[in-house]
């Protein structure tokens, strides 16, 4: 890691600080070798939209490694190296095939897990085809996603099933994905930074509107989970106390809960659902999600033009949110020239907990975060609550009552996750 820079303390004093440090390389490069990009794939991670795949295969870079993607003729999806095994040409051009994909150069079939089905040209005595294999990955569909292992075969580890997932009377799909031209670790630690909401999110003009106070912004609080961390967002609303708990789900994932207090009422309301932002290279991003939509209804395949960026410049000045707050920070965020504060405690938990990861990696040991037990329900997090909870006394104390209770619902969702509450209070037995 770079020297930090010094400190400024001179007005007007830009001359002291024009050289940029390098970033953080533990942390934001993923190629195929980098401590990060080792990390990273130990997970699944999504490389897709299913819906992507029809009669011609799909080119994807991921992580600095060029793929393709398709979907063969009896439903089977692969993901293979780009480049044909014979003569380097791109499989993108390949032929879909009843089974497996054909080199459209000299018609070599390569099966979805890369065995060489055909090689064409060769003598029938030719024993290649059983020799050699070409580059594959393991792949699943799941959610409207493609998803697949880029790790070690020896250390595959199941497909993480989360509990937000099973919802009665609703079906996953995928609605999009969005290309971010920055790093992949300034969008997801993003989602561990509450305060950004209040004031990146407020959708009101005039300076006034942004000189909002701490004890105005509520009480703030962080937690790690078995999958990753919460932070929980207590707010006073008259006597009730709205609690905001967003997840992060390592490496790479998160929940975000609906941005609406829940109504203004007692109970709870889950996750918007995951996204996860996986790295094209260094310097882009893909960002990939999973909703939820009702049986019997049509789900929508748009995604707003604040959310892809696709907005002018000066409606982008006028009203950023996170596309253009992260994407400003560089391509590649510059952590030496960061100063951070008491509401960046989240941003640092996270960075610790990768580079904890890469670390295990490095040890030979599973990171946490990793899904041995085929099928299990993942326990996850995210949710709005909003609790009659009269207020104290004083402001001093009203502000500790917040806090208490912030942390207090998040171990008890620790116990007994908000997806299992709501199950039981939609069964009539409470909480």
């Amino acid at each position: 890691m770079a020297a930090r820079t010094s400190f400024l303390t001179t007005a007007n004093g830009a001359y002291y600080q024009r050289d940029v440090p390098k970033e953080n390389e533990e942390l934001t490069h993923t190629g195929p070798g980098t401590p990060c990009g080792e990390y990273l794939r130990r997970f699944w991670q999504p490389v897709a939209l299913s819906r992507e795949l029809k009669d011609l295969p799909v080119a994807v870079k991921i992580m600095d490694e060029e793929l393709v993607v398709f979907r063969d003729k009896s439903g089977r999806v692969g993901v293979l190296q780009l480049h044909c095994s014979h003569r380097g040409t791109s499989l993108e051009y390949g032929i879909v095939s009843e089974r497996g994909i054909r080199c459209c150069y000299h018609g070599w079939l390569f099966d979805v897990d890369g065995s060489i089905l055909e090689t064409p040209g060769e003598p029938p005595e030719s024993t290649l085809k059983e020799r050699l294999y070409h580059g594959a990955y393991p792949a699943r569909e799941f959610g409207g996603l493609v998803f697949a292992y880029l790790g070690p075969p020896d250390k595959k580890p199941a497909f993480p099933m989360y509990d937000w997932y099973d919802q009665p009377g609703y079906n996953l799909y995928s609605p999009g994905k969005t290309l971010y031209p920055c790093n992949w670790l300034q969008i997801i630690e993003n989602d561990m930074d509450p305060v950004h909401t209040t004031f990146l999110h407020a959708r009101v003009s005039g300076p006034q509107q942004f000189s909002k106070s701490f004890l105005e912004i509520g009480t703030l609080d962080w937690m790690e989970t078995p999958i990753g961390m919460i932070y929980m967002h207590s707010r006073r609303l008259g006597d009730l106390v709205f609690v905001r708990m967003n997840d992060n789900i390592l490496p790479n994932g998160a929940q975000a809960a609906p941005a609406a207090k829940a109504g203004l009422k007692e109970g709870s309301e889950l996750s918007l659902g995951p996204l996860w932002g996986v790295p094209v290279d260094d310097n882009h991003t893909m960002k990939f999600r999973i909703r939820h939509h009702r049986d019997g209804e049509e789900p929508s395949y748009e995604v707003s033009p604040v959310i892809s960026g696709e907005r002018t410049y000066e409606e982008k000045q006028r009203k950023p949110d996170d596309y253009e707050a992260q994407t400003g920070q560089r391509s590649i965020a510059v952590h030496d020239l960061e100063h951070l504060v008491t509401t960046d405690k989240g941003v640092i938990m996270f960075r610790r907990q990768i580079r904890n990861g890469i670390q295990a990696v490095q040890r030979g040991e599973d990171p946490m975060g990793i899904c041995r037990k085929e099928g299990e329900a993942i326990a996850t997090y995210c949710s709005n609550t909003v609790l009659r909870v009269p207020p104290a006394p004083t402001p001093e104390a009203d502000r500790e009552l917040l806090y208490g209770t912030g942390r207090r619902l998040a171990e008890s969702y620790l116990k007994t996750p908000p997806a299992a509450v709501n199950r039981n209070r939609a069964a009539g037995n409470g909480h």
